[in-house]
């Protein structure tokens, strides 16, 4: 008879994350690099702007040509030029002076400030009443006041956004270097699994796992690569995994991971070579019985056969694995969550974490939490929530009420 598995503490088992190391590197045109992870830091060849410009339409001006100016008392201002856009203004500005400007203009010589020009009116082609004053700086960029010449813009470790790609765009970075994108090797096991396209006889089930772990791959930024259904046998689960260690960063093997005569996953992940078992049960529900374990640096997962354990495992504990080899650093790394109200009291066993999921309705301007409950085989729990909360180890349950975060899923 098997001996049962000794869970581990979550926390012990994300801790496991940093023993593995993290993936090649890689250089890519800028245009096809959002949501990649930036494997160098990019320093400022120059400040941004790299001169004084304007933020508004209006007339560049000295500041003080403009004090005291109101409705009743507007100021006049000479104008002696405008500012042609992508040039250098060739004159310079005095007091009792003003220019035409418009957004992104750079500043002409003497120029402090702009009015904008809904705050002005046009007296004739040469002059101009100002109902409002300014003040120097106002509207208007300082050189470097965006960012300066030899600081960070984006640093690594970090997952661009298209806000990240502009800011290097306006540096020139055609190319970037990146971190390769994971591949993630998921494996079915189990002699009741068929594929999408047979119709399943009596004690079978089409593979869902494949289909939903993939797609939770995905999300991470990295690439799944699927290597079918294994039967319940020793050597074609063993052979599978060889091959999938060959060609993958970290392998997910699906089913198989309880205690059970037929469950051969923990037999074979110890076959294999320069195996590891780091982890045999996790205290969290669902997903207790995971596996864990390390083969020449990869890591191996066995997670249960049950959908919706399955699917709360990957969020709460292989996800963290995939970004740290993928190269997410720790402080670029913040997850999202939501805060609402329990809408019932809710019970949960000490000793484990429990990951409910949950329902979010808004009533009166507060977010609730409805409680999904459901056993761990049906997907439809999962596709009716859109979040997860968590119940602490030491925690018997929640009242409701209770104040929780949301994990997104």
């Amino acid at each position: 008879m098997k001996e049962f598995f000794k869970v581990t503490d979550l926390k012990k088992v994300l801790k496991y994350a940093s023993d593995f190391p993290r993936v090649e590197t890689e250089e890519i045109p800028l245009s096809e690099a959002d949501g990649r992870v930036l494997a160098q830091d990019i320093y400022a060849d120059v400040d941004l702007p790299d001169f004084r410009r304007s933020t508004m339409d209006g007339y560049a001006v000295r500041a003080s040509s403009t004090f005291g100016a109101s409705e009743a008392n507007p100021a006049y201002l000479s104008v002696i030029g405008s500012v042609i856009m992508g040039e250098s203004p060739a004159f310079s500005m005095g007091i009792g002076q003003a220019a035409g400007i418009s957004t992104g203009g750079m500043l002409p010589k003497g120029a402090d400030s702009v009015i904008m020009i809904e705050h002005t009116e046009a007296v004739d082609h040469t002059s101009i009443e100002v109902y409002r004053s300014v003040a120097p700086g106002q509207n208007i960029l300082e050189k470097g006041e965006d960012i300066s010449k030899s600081s960070v813009l984006v640093s690594s470790g970090k997952r661009l956004r298209a806000q990240e790609t502009g800011l290097l765009a306006a540096f020139g970075q055609n190319k970037v270097r990146v971190y390769k994108k994971p591949a993630i090797g998921i494996i079915s096991t189990g002699d009741e699994i068929v594929t999408i396209n047979e119709l399943p006889g009596p004690g079978q089930i089409r593979d869902i796992n494949m289909y939903t772990l993939s797609g939770l791959v995905k999300k991470t930024g990295a690439k799944p690569q699927t290597f079918g259904i294994v039967r319940d046998d020793f050597n074609d689960l063993l052979r599978k995994c060889n091959l999938a260690l060959d060609e993958t960063d970290m392998v997910l093997i699906s089913g198989g991971s309880s205690v059970g005569t037929r469950d051969f996953t923990i037999e074979v992940l110890t076959a294999l070579s320069d195996a590891q078992i780091l982890v045999h049960g996790i205290s969290i529900s669902p997903g207790k019985p995971t596996i864990l374990a390390k083969s020449h640096h990869h890591a191996i997962w066995g997670l249960p056969g049950q959908v919706v354990s399955a699917m709360v495992v990957f969020e709460v504990v292989v996800k963290p694995f995939i970004e740290q080899i993928g190269g997410l650093s720790i402080e670029h790394k913040k997850d999202f969550k939501l805060s609402a109200r329990l809408s019932r009291n809710i019970s949960s066993s000490q000793g484990r974490a429990d990951f409910i999921r949950v329902r979010l309705n808004e009533k009166n301007g507060v977010l609730w939490a409805e409680p999904i409950l459901g056993k761990s085989g049906l997907i439809n729990t999962m596709v009716k929530a859109h979040g997860l909360i968590e119940i602490g180890v030491n925690t018997e349950g929640l009242d409701k009420g209770a104040e929780v975060e949301v994990i997104p899923i």
